[in-house]
């Protein structure tokens, strides 16, 4: 790999000239750093955001490889994995499935499971399982979806989990509040 001599207090400097420049001058400076005309709807502000990032992405080599395959996967329509943003490394997750106890760790690559790595908790849920598991929730992390028709494993039954009813309706009616017209209080 390239190992440059990189100066962050001259990156710093030039970042902090291009922000003084005027938009005439940031035009100018764009066709020679990306070798045309920046599109017409761009601020003055975004086309100098975007050269300062160019100036700083050719000094420090740019996005890591982990980063620039989240930007394509979200680029083509993948949904971020909220779980991986939820979870630290560190978190550990417990589980007893038919009397034995497992335990996952979260580490920054994946998810630690009787020393091997993993990059998915429904990978270890099936290893644990033998049958296909949504990891997420085989772990405790989501609710059931109740549209599927599938129970956890060795859960109590929604039942007897239920608090007793109170002899309510479960229709609210509308009610109004002076000066709040048609406002929603739950």
């Amino acid at each position: 790999m390239d190992q440059r001599n990189v100066d962050p207090a001259a990156i710093e400097a030039e970042v902090d000239q291009v922000r003084s420049l005027g938009i005439d001058a940031l035009r100018k400076r764009w066709r020679m750093m990306f070798g045309a005309t920046p599109p017409q709807g761009l601020t003055k502000d975004i086309i100098a955001r975007m050269i300062a990032y160019r100036i700083q992405e050719e000094a420090f080599r740019g996005l890591d490889r982990e980063t620039v395959k989240l930007l394509n996967r979200l680029a083509h329509g993948e949904k971020p994995n909220e779980l991986n943003r939820r979870l630290k490394a560190g978190t550990v997750l417990v589980r007893e499935y038919q009397g034995e106890r497992h335990t996952v760790t979260i580490v920054p690559d994946g998810f630690v499971w009787r020393d091997t790595t993993y990059s998915s908790l429904s990978t270890i849920a099936r290893a644990i399982t033998g049958t296909a598991w949504n990891g997420p929730r085989f772990f405790g992390l989501r609710l059931p979806d109740k549209t599927d028709g599938t129970e956890m494993p060795n859960a109590p039954s929604p039942q007897s989990t239920k608090p007793p009813k109170r002899n309510r309706s479960s229709v609210r009616t509308a009610r109004t509040v002076s000066g709040a017209r048609g406002a929603h209080n739950g």
